[in-house]
């Protein structure tokens, strides 16, 4: 059973992870559940997990792509669902009918490519493929929105009713504008529309010889708006109509609803299948983006980190242009603790860090930045005391915290511990404290638990050296710069130098003198032993590194084909954009195109102005909302890459011109006079003929074969006549 304590995520930095890994969700409930995500507690759906977001990746560098899993959040819909009496609106069906058209595409894909995603596979097959919910709601909603004419007979009765009306409607009101227009009642301007009614424009002072209801007048008070009393009639039993079609339209809507609400479970389980995909598609391109893989799973108690990476660390300097260094490190049965000593600001704290971040990340089922041949093995529990851990509000000190942890430690402790422990011994008396560290190390050990402690105290560097299954190891310094070199080194203990750091910033070299006095000269020939081993492992780093630098250039060529490897899948994904846009834009196009038929066919204007609007609004929200802030960001970012590009523009326009004007001030050479005999060829030709004759500024030349008139100003000179 494993249990990572929150105290290790936080020290390990894990919270972080977590919201980068929710930076490549796509849904906002897929974010949520990014954030929350936490090592697992069985190891069987661990594995699970891994093999998951393993598949995704390899996705990415085939053919057979994941189809897109975006979708609106069905929380509002699942509600009402869960209410009776209650009824979905056209957009709530939308929503659902499109969650269940994605489920239904991505399970297909699972089934057809089930060789090459096994174990997506059987995630999806417990599934239904339903479409049902899809076939009873495209029976009733039409593909702009609109409930369908035939969803029920009586709603078919009434629409007929009211189309009926409408054109009796249009024909009475077009009789009354004929009528009063040729007895000169109305304005110039004829008719109007008023809350959404045709009325007609009549002059003020024949208002009374006009039939019908006034519906209001212009603002200079000359025109009176009037709705003739047929049309108003038939207006009257047209809106008796209208409330019948609405509750018509509310009773097919409630029993819509009373089927899907059949479906409720199934649509659960579409929606967490959605957001389980969209984790999993997150946790995929997060390995992409630091170069992660999914390590050898060993059963037995050995880990080997080669080339390992600190995530957040990897990802900054990357953003930044900075070079990362990696690290290797084991740990297996004949070595199971490392005690990493040697100055600080050298790394040690950042390796320790990389091998807690990356085992607690490949625990929670999220793939890690290390070499294909690393090999990693599973614990039960990570434990870690990292940082000063200093609490003001339970009066600890930094040392009486640390005892808390080390007695926490004890408890928890066993051959199944990774344990972490930055400066250990830390926080009291050097002798005292160190002494302390020893028995505690002591006790690790004995239990049989992996780990890995940095530490200045010689105590526990001696340990580590008496010791079978205990490791020294030191991060390198250039011997000469006492510069960090950032690799870890296994098998010797590190020199704090403290001395020698000492005379680098400056301190008189007899008050260093002094000191060494002060203190034991066996501690001091210890330290300078292991200063000495350090130096000359430096060296031998020197040469290693100079060894690599051939083979390094010999991977330039397998570099640069990645690179265009790289650039081509790129432009794959901008191109599978640019389609699905299109093929947005060519749906839009359909619509549009199917409004304009109806139009032509039935030339109702307010009808066609109605479902255009409708059109809108529903295409509107689909779009995400987009604040102020982020607008004027992006304008920004525009206003910016515009002027970057202006720039660059001005500098090769200065550079055309520096070049003509280069060109213009050669000297042009003067030009030769063509003769009677020379021998010439035409400036873009290459056939050469020799000139017969020269008359009036065209010459006649004789290639052969036949011969011809040409301007002399298109002829070069090939030879003199001799």
């Amino acid at each position: 059973m494993i249990n990572i304590h929150q105290k290790t995520l936080d020290d390990l930095e894990f919270d972080t992870v977590q919201s980068q890994l929710s930076e490549h969700c796509i849904t906002n409930m897929g974010k949520e559940s990014a954030l929350s995500v936490i090592p697992f507690s069985d190891t069987e759906i661990l594995k699970r997990e891994l093999a998951y977001t393993n598949e995704y990746v390899s996705s990415f560098d085939n053919d057979n792509r994941i189809p897109n899993h975006g979708f609106e959040a069905l929380t509002k819909e699942i509600k009402l669902l869960n209410i009776e009496n209650t009824y979905l609106e056209v957009h709530s069906l939308q929503k659902i009918v499109s969650t269940s058209l994605t489920v239904n595409t991505i399970l297909k894909f699972f089934e057809k490519f089930k060789e090459y995603y096994p174990s997506l596979y059987k995630l999806s097959n417990p599934i239904e493929h339903n479409t049902s919910i899809i076939e009873q709601v495209d029976f009733v909603v039409d593909r702009f929105g609109d409930i369908k004419d035939n969803a029920s007979p009586a709603l078919a009765i009434l629409r007929k009713s009211i189309s009926g009306l409408r054109t009796k409607i249009n024909t009475s009101f077009s009789s009354a504008l004929n009528k009063y227009h040729n007895l000169e009642y109305l304005d110039d301007i004829r008719e109007s529309v008023i809350e959404n009614k045709r009325v007609l424009a009549v002059k003020s002072m024949y208002r009374r010889k006009v039939k019908g209801a006034i519906m209001g007048g212009s603002k200079t008070g000359s025109i009176v708006y009037i709705e003739p009393e047929t049309t108003l009639n038939y207006s009257r039993e047209l809106n008796n109509l209208e409330y019948e079609e609405k509750e018509e339209v509310i009773k097919i809507l409630k029993e819509l609803t009373n089927y899907i609400r059949l479906f409720l479970p199934l649509l659960n389980q579409y929606q967490a299948f959605l957001i389980k995909i969209d984790v999993i598609s997150a946790k995929a391109k997060y390995a992409r983006s630091m170069n992660a893989i999914l390590p050898e799973i060993s059963e037995k108690r050995s880990m080997y980190l080669r080339d390992a990476y600190h995530p957040l660390l990897y990802l900054t300097n990357t953003e930044n242009e900075e070079e990362t260094f990696p690290q290797t490190i084991s740990l297996a049965d004949d070595s199971r603790i490392i005690v990493i000593s040697g100055p600080n600001a050298g790394g040690k704290s950042i390796t320790l860090k990389t091998v807690g971040l990356l085992q607690v990340m490949l625990q929670s089922g999220i793939l890690i930045p290390v070499h294909e041949r690393s090999q990693v093995c599973l614990f039960d529990r990570v434990l870690s005391d990292i940082g000063d851990n200093q609490s003001i509000e339970n009066h600890l000190s930094t040392y009486s915290y640390r005892l808390k942890q080390m007695n926490y430690f004890l408890r928890k402790c066993n051959k199944n511990t990774l344990f972490l422990i930055d400066e250990f011994g830390t926080g009291s008396d050097p002798e005292l404290g160190g002494a302390l560290a020893e028995s505690f190390l002591e006790v690790f050990y004995d239990r049989k638990a992996f780990g890995i402690i940095t530490t200045h105290y010689s105590n526990l560097k001696l340990l580590a050296n008496e010791l079978p299954y205990m490791r020294n190891a030191n991060m390198l310094f250039n011997e000469r710069t006492l510069e960090p070199i950032y690799k870890l080194v296994i098998g010797q203990a590190g020199s704090s130098f403290t001395f020698e750091v000492a005379q680098k910033n400056g301190i008189p070299y007899s008050l260093i003198n002094k000191a060494k006095k002060k203190i034991e000269r066996g501690k001091v020939r210890f330290d300078a032993t292991i200063a000495k081993l350090q130096k000359q492992r430096s060296k031998l780093e020197q040469t290693e590194r100079s060894l690599k630098e051939n083979e390094k250039k010999k991977l330039t060529e397998a570099e640069k084909l990645e690179g265009i490897n790289q650039k081509v899948q790129k432009k794959l994904e901008s191109y599978q954009e640019l389609y699905d846009s299109n093929q947005r834009l060519i749906y839009l196009g359909q619509k549009v195109n199917d409004l304009a038929e109806r139009f032509q066919n039935n030339n109702k204007k307010r009808e066609l102005m109605a479902e255009l609007f409708r059109l809108v609004q529903i295409e509107n929200s689909k779009r995400k909302k987009v604040s102020a802030k982020q607008k004027r960001a992006e304008k920004a970012k525009e206003t910016q890459i515009k002027k970057e590009a202006e720039k660059k523009i001005e500098v090769i326009r200065k550079k055309k011109k520096a070049a003509k004007k280069k060109e213009q001030e050669k000297p042009v050479p003067p030009k030769p006079v063509l003769k009677i005999g020379d021998r010439v060829r035409m400036h873009d030709g290459r056939a050469i003929g020799s000139i017969d004759d020269i008359e009036k500024g065209k010459a006649r030349v004789n290639y052969g074969l036949f011969t011809t008139n040409v301007s002399v100003d298109l002829l070069e000179l090939v030879e003199v006549k001799k």
